[in-house]
């Protein structure tokens, strides 16, 4: 099983300052990331998905760090822990876009706009690769055009502000890729593409994971993706994974309510405008001034005076955790 490890997070605590006051942002996240599997880390805004990742990265913002747990990654050399590595050093410098890549939420801010897109693509492959320029010229207009991109030896030679948002996002898909890494993140890789451009990127990340058996961690809002997609899930809420498992085990087998919340609150395709679509009810809470325990105790119809406390992690089968006190009284 743990030669199947291209990742491992163990009990990650991520805390984020800012005037006085402390954002336990991640606070005490596991999981595992495995070699030709996609993980699917789903959840509201602002439950932790993107700090994860970042956490990983080491591209945290200044006034952030990683107070406990570890990040290990399994390289051909052997573990790396990566929560270790200064966030400028060299060691994390040559992992980042050779070994695990990260396609970013919002291009227009990943994105450099002073330097073209076929710089910025050729400048991984410069760092990472020994390619000479007249290749990785030709390597450059392949991923374009792999991306979709019309005229890529043409549009290689314009900037981000000439590219429509999700031409853009094909850009990052194609950073990310250029190196064909072992791991790659994607925090929500399609937002501004259509469903057929989406489609072909999921086709794509597909067979980057079929063919160099990439490990995947996905980060998404739309169940549907995960359900096509996922090998693995883990259902994340204010900070903590709520729910783990494989994806037959938290989509037809949900046991925590934060899930079944979330599933119930999901349209489904043909029941037309008199199916009976459930909001969750309340609003997140402020992350400054969580609840004791269970952070979803407020919005939950089976809280007690037991979700007081954090519950502990519950195993229901080899594959399937919860971390809920009231599953006897939701079953």
């Amino acid at each position: 099983m743990v030669d199947d490890i291209a990742l491992s997070v163990r009990d990650l605590k991520t805390y984020l300052y800012t005037n006085n006051r402390c954002n336990k942002a991640i606070n005490g996240v596991s999981f595992n990331v495995l070699k030709g599997k996609t993980l699917c880390i789903v959840g509201e805004s602002g439950c932790g998905k993107s700090i994860t990742a970042l956490s990983i990265m080491q591209l945290l913002p200044d006034l952030s760090r990683i107070e406990d747990g570890g990040i290990t990654y399994f390289s051909e050399k052997g573990p790396m822990r990566l929560d270790q590595l200064p966030r400028k050093g060299v060691e994390i410098r040559k992992i980042r876009g050779a070994e695990i890549a990260m396609i970013f939420q919002d291009p227009m801010t990943a994105l450099n706009p002073v330097f073209t897109v076929g710089y910025q693509i050729a400048e991984s492959l410069r760092q990472h690769s020994v390619l000479n320029d007249k290749e990785i010229k030709l390597k450059v207009i392949d991923l374009l055009h792999t991306m979709g991109i019309p005229m890529p030896e043409v549009r290689m030679n314009e900037f981000p502000h000439q590219f429509s948002g999700g031409m853009r996002q094909r850009v990052m898909i194609a950073i990310a890729m250029s190196c064909n890494p072992k791991v790659l993140i994607a925090d929500e890789p399609t937002t501004a593409l259509d469903v057929t451009t989406q489609a072909q990127i999921f086709t794509l990340m597909d067979k980057l994971k079929q063919e160099h058996k990439t490990a995947i961690m996905l980060i998404t809002h739309d169940m549907g993706v995960v359900a096509e997609l996922a090998d693995n899930v883990a259902v994340m809420y204010m900070g903590n994974i709520v729910e783990a498992g494989t994806v037959e085990d938290v989509l037809r087998r949900p046991k925590h309510p934060y899930t079944r919340a979330l599933l119930a609150s999901i349209p489904i395709l043909g029941r037309g405008r008199q199916q009976n679509i459930k909001a969750i009810r309340g609003s997140t809470p402020d992350s400054y001034d969580r609840p004791k325990g269970c952070s979803f105790a407020p919005r939950c119809d089976y809280a007690t005076q037991a979700c007081d406390e954090m519950p502990d992690e519950i195993y229901i089968s080899a594959t399937h955790s919860v971390r809920c006190s009231q599953l006897e009284a939701i079953s």
